[in-house]
């Protein structure tokens, strides 16, 4: 008998580089657990009665506020939110004895965008930034080191960025748009890379949902480049996530050739005007597009598009999450769903700020449940 065949599952499961059984149903678990207490689902409609922030900090945290000044109170609740997301992200990743390289990379989408915030104060000449998330073990950055950003991303993936140009740059003078698509194309070549490792099972619907969060991002970074930069769309395509996936993902609406760039639907959005909405008819994202309204002329509205596509992916994330128990997938759907709190909650808490209701930002924000 080879001596695999009597090796525990668990080590097993190790070597291979995957989570057994047992590790995944208690990752599963626990997650349960932790989505039962979570505003996603039918527990979302009682954000809509929330009308101020002590409100909403009972209901989040069963805590009196602390006497603090308007701007420190907010400040206070949106990092406390921002570091309770983590947590929870991080006590599912560390359920398992090797965590998955997937879900690593997940959670380290909130360094990367740590990292985004630091290179526009640091271009800005400010401070460093009073809110960074905690991933504990998982960060690279050394974010301590601010505002050298040399020794900040010394030894790390993100070696790349050009620091001496940015740190010698007037403040203000520094295009930092070329550098943050390059940084979400790395993140999402890389976040697809390690989808790839994994079984196919454990990657079938993390692997649909990825691809539609893609797809999406790029229409949306289109109509921003389009609407608030004033880019050309022949500058706009230099900016577009070019990634590629396999027919095996299994995506309704597409062609059934054997490679899919993720970037085609933004790009066939670039040939459409933004103020005639019959031009659009038959695209894939069309239903996402804010309708004409009678007496008013029709212009491609961003915030229209965005937060349909949030609640696009927040409901396969939801029905994947229920559809895939104990598997590496439903990690990901869990991820995706705590982050989808995360935005919402701090909407309202900034809206809260400016003396908006819950039930307000609900509507500014086009959540339907």
């Amino acid at each position: 008998m080879p001596a695999s065949a009597v090796l525990p599952s668990r080590l097993q499961a190790a070597m291979r580089g995957s989570p057994d059984a047992a590790e995944q149903a208690y990752a599963y678990a626990k997650a349960c657990g932790i989505i039962a207490k979570s505003f996603v689902g039918k527990r979302i409609p009682a954000l809509k009665k929330i009308n101020s922030l002590n409100e909403l900090n009972r209901l989040l945290f069963h805590e009196i506020f602390p006497e603090l000044p308007g701007p420190e109170l907010l400040s206070n609740l949106e990092n406390r939110i921002l570091q309770r997301t983590t947590r929870q992200m991080l006590a599912i990743i560390d359920s398992y004895s090797n965590p998955p390289e997937f879900l690593i990379r997940q959670l380290r989408s909130y360094e990367y965008a740590d990292l985004k915030t630091c290179l526009h104060h640091i271009t800005s000449g400010k401070p460093i930034p009073p809110m960074l998330s905690d991933i504990g073990r998982f960060r690279t950055v050394r974010f301590e080191s601010y505002p050298d950003l040399a020794a900040m991303i010394a030894g790390t993936e993100f070696e790349f960025i050009p620091a001496k140009d940015l740190t010698q740059a007037e403040p203000g003078q520094f295009d930092l748009t070329p550098l943050e698509a390059e940084l979400d194309l790395r993140y999402y070549r890389m976040l697809a890379k390690s989808a790839m490792q994994l079984r196919a099972d454990d990657r079938r619907i993390a692997e649909r949902i990825l691809a539609e969060e893609i797809s999406l991002r790029n229409c949306v970074w289109a109509f921003r480049l389009r609407t608030y930069y004033n880019k050309t769309p022949r500058e706009t395509a230099d900016f577009l996530m070019d990634i590629d996936i396999h027919q095996d993902s299994e995506l309704p609406s597409r062609s059934p050739a054997m490679t899919i760039s993720l970037a085609d639907e933004a790009l066939e959005s670039l040939r459409f005007p933004l103020d005639i909405r019959e031009a659009w008819k038959g695209w894939r994202w069309e239903k996402f597009l804010n309708p004409e309204r009678t007496g008013e002329i029709w212009t491609a509205n961003v915030r229209h598009f965005q937060n349909a596509a949030s609640q696009y992916i927040y409901r396969l994330s939801l029905h994947g999450f229920r559809s895939m128990p104990s598997s590496i997938g439903s990690g990901f759907c869990y991820i995706k769903l705590k982050q989808y709190e995360e935005n919402l909650l701090t909407s309202i808490t900034e809206g809260l700020a400016l003396g908006i209701t819950g039930n307000d930002v609900f509507d500014l924000l086009e959540v339907h449940q």
